[in-house]
C-alpha cells in the first residue's frame, strides 16, 4: 500500500517510477477492515482516486456486556473500508507496465548520484532513489539497520470477515450498523460493517469485520498457536488454513464463556479466522543516502489506533514534498526522516498505550498506568481507531 502510494505521488510530482512487488500473484484479500481516517481521504482525492462511497458509513458506537447488554453508546461518525477496497483503487490505476511482479530484492548498491537495486532473478535496476515500502518484514530495512525487528506485543488477534446475509435479525440488529465492542477482562472484541466481496456495499451483501484481541504469552500460547499439525512452528504469522483445529476449538469455547451473545454469533460463523500476532516496530532512522524507508518498513504501530493505511499514506506525502523542494535526492530525504521519526514515534506510543492491558505480562510502571487508564468501557469506546492525539 505504501509503495503505491509513493508511486503515485512521485509519478505526479514529475518522478519516472517502477514498482517491484516480491509476490509472484496479484495481491487480494490481505487483511481486513480500516478505518478511514480524514487523511486517508484526503489522500486518495489528491490522487483522484476516491469514489461516491468509499466504504461503509458507521455513526456511533456500542459497548456490550458478557449477558449482550448495551452498557454504554455514543456518535462517532466514521467510514469503514476494507484494505483491499483501497487497494485496487491504487493498484488499478498504476501504469501496468511499471508494476513488476515476483522481483525479490537482495541487495543494492550506492554510488554518489545514482543506486542499484539487485534481485535474486540476478536482474539490476539503476536509480537515483529506492524506497523500501516493502512492509513489517522488510528486505530494506535490514539491510540498512538489521537490529530494527518487530516486537512482539504480548498478544494475537482473532480477524474474520463475516458475510452480512448470515447474521441473525436480532445480532445484525444490535452489531451491524455500528462499531461495536465486547470487553472481557483483559481482552477485547470489536465489530464494524465494511464492503462485501468484489467491493459490493449493498444491504445485505456488505461484510462484518470481527477483530479479537487476547492475551497470548510468546514461550508458550503463542508458540502452540502458530504450530500447525505437522509439527512445523511458523515464525511470526501462520496461514489460516494451517491453524490447527484444537486452537479454533478452544478460541470457539473462550467466546463463549467470555463474549455477549451477539459476539458468539459472529465467531461461530467465522469458518476460517485469521490469527495475527500483534507487533510493533519503531525504526531509529529512515534515510541511508538515496534509500528510504516508508509504511511498515520504518514504524509498525499496533491496530488500536487505526492509522496503518494512514500513516503510509502520510509517509508517501512526505516524502514526495521533501524530495520536490530539496536541492538534492540526500538532502529531501534527511528532510523526511526528520518530519517522519517524529510522528512514527508518536503513534506507536500511543498503540502501545491503548494496547497494555492486552498484553500477557505488564512489566513496567508505564504499562500499568496506561492499562488502568484505557482499558475501562468509555475510554476503549472513544480512543479506538480515533487520531485526535496527532492533532492535540
Amino acid at each position: 500500500m505504501s509503495g503505491l502510494f509513493a508511486g503515485h505521488l512521485l509519478r505526479k510530482a514529475g518522478w519516472d517510477v517502477d514498482i517491484f512487488e516480491r509476490v509472484e500473484g496479484e495481491l487480494s484479500g490481505r487483511g481486513a477492515g480500516i478505518v478511514a481516517q480524514p487523511e486517508l481521504v484526503f489522500a486518495l482525492r489528491n490522487l483522484a482516486l476516491v469514489p461516491d462511497d468509499l466504504g461503509v458509513k458507521v455513526e456511533k458506537r456500542r459497548v456490550f456486556d458478557s449477558a449482550g447488554r448495551m452498557m454504554i453508546y455514543g456518535d462517532c461518525p466514521q467510514v469503514m473500508t476494507s484494505w483491499e477496497r483501497v487497494y485496487r483503487f491504487l493498484r488499478d490505476a498504476f501504469p501496468a507496465d511499471r508494476y513488476h511482479r515476483g522481483k525479490v530484492l537482495q541487495a543494492f548498491r550506492q554510488a554518489d548520484a545514482s543506486i542499484t537495486a539487485i534481485f535474486t532473478d540476478g536482474s539490476r535496476i539503476g536509480a537515483d532513489l529506492l524506497v523500501g515500502a516493502d512492509g513489517i518484514r522488510s528486505t530494506v530495512r535490514q539491510l540498512c539497520q538489521p537490529d530494527a525487528v518487530p516486537l512482539y506485543a504480548g498478544y494475537v488477534a482473532w480477524r474474520a470477515l463475516i458475510p452480512e446475509r448470515t447474521l441473525s435479525p436480532a445480532t445484525h440488529r444490535d452489531l451491524f450498523p455500528y462499531m461495536a465492542f465486547c470487553l472481557p477482562p483483559g481482552e477485547q472484541m470489536l465489530g464494524y460493517p465494511v464492503a462485501g466481496p468484489d467491493d459490493d456495499l449493498r444491504a445485505g451483501h456488505r461484510r462484518y469485520n470481527m477483530v479479537w484481541y487476547r492475551p497470548a504469552d510468546e514461550a508458550t500460547e503463542l508458540t502452540n498457536l502458530l504450530t500447525d499439525d505437522s509439527g512445523v512452528i511458523h515464525a511470526s504469522s501462520i496461514p489460516p488454513h494451517l491453524i490447527r483445529k484444537e486452537c479454533l476449538n478452544e478460541m470457539r469455547a473462550a467466546a463463549r464463556r467470555l463474549l455477549a451473545p451477539q459476539f458468539v454469533e459472529i465467531v461461530e460463523l467465522a469458518t476460517q479466522p485469521m490469527l495475527q500476532p500483534i507487533y510493533d516496530l519503531e525504526s531509529p532512522r529512515l534515510a541511508f543516502g538515496r534509500v528510504a524507508l516508508i509504511g511498515d518498513a520504518a514504524f509498525v504501530a499496533r491496530p488500536h489506533v487505526g492509522a496503518g493505511v494512514t500513516k503510509a499514506a502520510e509517509d508517501a506525502r512526505e516524502l514526495a514534498a521533501a524530495l520536490e523542494g530539496s536541492g538534492s535526492v540526500e538532502e529531501g530525504l534527511r528532510q523526511f526522516e526528520e518530519a517522519r521519526l517524529r510522528v512514527g514515534r508518536r503513534v506507536v506510543q500511543r498503540a502501545r498505550h491503548l494496547g497494555a492491558y492486552l498484553q500477557a505480562a505488564q512489566l513496567t510502571d508505564e504499562e500499568r498506568s496506561s492499562s488502568a487508564r484505557h482499558s475501562i468501557p468509555q475510554a476503549v469506546m472513544t480512543e479506538t481507531a480515533t487520531l485526535d492525539f496527532l492533532h492535540s
